[in-house]
């Protein structure tokens, strides 16, 4: 019989249950911000000319993410709510509608975009034939095959929602060296394959995420301890399974998509200083992502923690369990913090070799860093909070504060600052939102657990 690999999290010591459930969906997150930087790092070869295009099409697969966090925030708190109470069957169903909507939702996505590419792209009202022609080419291939990514994050949240973040960490491993390998193979044309650029890109990203959710398939059918093995994907549940996902996970689609419509919003700002704004812009959030994913996976092991102790009552471990992850999603904050103060310049040439594209990401990069910690703090509490089952207060708190960026970014930005004004608005936003979300959980949490 294979060893489980689902931890248990509503009994035992807190810390190493957190820990043991939090690595490997933080090793994870890793490697997806290898994946992206991978992936910039060739790209940026091209020039910042397609780097920025190809940041503009990234920025519809981003944007996609709202529908895909739906699915997959509602089936993974309720799920785990569910396994807490010891209720597997339910868990079962709310696992089995979340997977059946992501489907529906991958499919019209990519039909959207497939026929409206050249639309959505000038909405960024890009100057430069080249930047226009890499962001449509990009997005095609990457919007268009959606589905596959959309159930990599469904299947994932549904592991973690069973305390499983092993199988994922595999599968995303497996997904980086294959897109490692051919990165370089389809960009630059290496051997007998010829020189792809944008389209190797984006065919290489794909290629990588089909074979990630094909790892994930399998580890459901594999594993005898798995909620998802016995689900029967073509029946349709009934109806309170698909209200409840929808209750819990649209205010986080929508604070999701929200956040994107503003970056995007930022991202027509930056194109007033030129397509190295743009470029520093996209590539910048890379960077920023050894932070925000390494949190994000924090975030969603402490999602399933709350979740399943939620469900079984025990609200004195979701508290501790918090204060463990933010004394660590402090420190980790901080090291990045001085990571990107003391050491701009060597990262900024890994992706650009243009002067004045390094000179605008070595300024992006010291003024985000600023807010690292409080960027993590503030995602890590968010997955707690989810977890409870509060995602709509998490919804009105960033749409709130996210949302004055805009204004911000305006102000500062017609000052001498120029582009830098935009990345201050950044991080005051985040600074603000850290604090904020880390009261609301401890005013939150003063309240009772639900009665078994």
């Amino acid at each position: 019989m294979q060893k489980s690999r689902q931890v248990n999290l509503i009994e035992g010591p807190i810390l190493k249950s957190l820990v043991t459930l939090a690595m490997p969906i933080m090793a994870s997150s890793f490697l997806n911000t290898v994946y992206s930087i991978t992936d910039m790092a060739w790209i940026g070869m091209l020039g910042a000319k397609v780097v920025a295009g190809v940041g503009v099409g990234g920025m519809y697969v981003w944007l996609s993410q709202g529908l895909a966090s739906l699915a997959r925030m509602g089936g993974q708190v309720l799920a785990a709510q569910y396994l807490g109470r010891g209720k597997k069957d339910d868990a079962r169903e709310y696992a089995r509608a979340s997977l059946q909507l992501v489907v529906v939702f991958g499919i019209l996505f990519a039909l959207v975009c497939l026929t409206c590419t050249r639309g959505l792209v000038a909405l960024f009202r890009l100057q430069d034939a080249e930047t226009v022609e890499s962001a449509v080419v990009y997005t095609r291939i990457t919007c268009g095959m959606i589905l596959f990514p959309y159930l990599s994050v469904v299947l994932t949240g549904l592991y973690t929602a069973q305390g499983d973040s092993k199988t994922p960490l595999w599968a995303n491993f497996i997904g980086l060296v294959i897109n490692m390998i051919l990165d370089p193979v389809l960009i630059l044309g290496i051997g007998p394959f010829p020189r792809l650029e944008v389209v190797g890109a984006a065919s290489a990203t794909v290629t990588a995420q089909f074979i990630v959710m094909l790892v994930l398939i399998v580890g459901c059918v594999k594993r005898p301890d798995n909620i998802l093995r016995e689900i029967h994907f073509l029946r349709r549940a009934e109806w309170k399974y698909y209200k409840g996902i929808f209750k819990i996970g649209v205010p986080t689609a929508l604070q999701g998509t929200v956040y994107c419509m503003i970056s995007m919003v930022l991202t027509r700002m930056c194109s007033v200083f030129g397509p190295a704004a743009v470029a520093v812009q996209r590539v910048g959030g890379q960077v920023e992502a050894v932070s925000w994913n390494t949190a994000d996976g924090f975030a969603a092991a402490l999602n399933a923690f709350a979740a399943q102790n939620y469900g079984a009552g025990k609200m004195e471990r979701v508290r501790k369990g918090y204060r463990i992850s933010f004394f660590t999603l402090a420190v980790w904050g901080a090291l990045i913090t001085l990571v990107f103060i003391l050491f701009p310049e060597p990262l900024s040439r890994i992706f650009f070799h243009e002067e004045e594209a390094i000179r605008v990401s070595v300024n992006y990069l010291r003024i985000l860093g600023a807010g690292e910690a409080f960027m993590c703090i503030e995602l890590m509490t968010v997955g707690a909070l989810s977890g409870l089952g509060r995602t709509k207060l998490c919804s009105i708190i960033s749409i709130l504060l996210t949302g004055a960026r805009i204004p911000l970014a305006v102000v500062l930005s017609g000052t001498a600052l120029e582009s830098d004004g935009i990345w201050w608005a950044l991080t005051l936003s985040s600074m603000a939102k850290g604090i904020v979300f880390t009261l609301a959980f401890h005013a939150v949490t003063r309240e009772k657990a639900p009665s078994e």
